[in-house]
């Protein structure tokens, strides 16, 4: 499946996709009390984005730029924009490592800049 593909509703989801943006965590508090963390990334295929929650132990589990698989997701509409989710029985796996962030050591030296 592709993420052009998702719409609002559907279950069952199965993609690969690559993690290309990570928000940091934030603390949530569930309608019975319970204190979260949740953070938002965005996924990449060659069709299209979709923005994912990250809940928990997921959080840390993938970094920005690696390719996962999603199995067993689900899409719900958040602010009218879908958004992937893997919920309860959904599984996130790491199908290849990528570089982290950007490679500081590719960026230009501050020096570099001086006339």
């Amino acid at each position: 499946m592709k993420i052009s593909e998702l719409k609002a509703g559907a279950s069952s989801v199965e993609i690969e996709a690559t993690v290309v943006e990570k928000a940091e965590p934030r603390e949530v508090i569930t309608k019975y009390g319970k204190r979260l963390n949740v953070a938002r990334a965005t996924l990449k295929d060659d069709s299209g984005s979709i923005v994912i929650s990250l809940w928990e132990k997921d959080i840390n589990s993938i970094d920005v730029g690696d390719k996962i698989k999603i199995t067993n997701g689900y899409v719900s509409e958040y602010k009218g924009t879908p958004q992937l989710s893997t919920g309860k029985y959904g599984k996130i796996e790491v199908l290849e490592k990528g570089s982290g962030s950007v490679d500081a050591d590719s960026m230009p030296q501050e020096d570099e800049f001086a006339e």
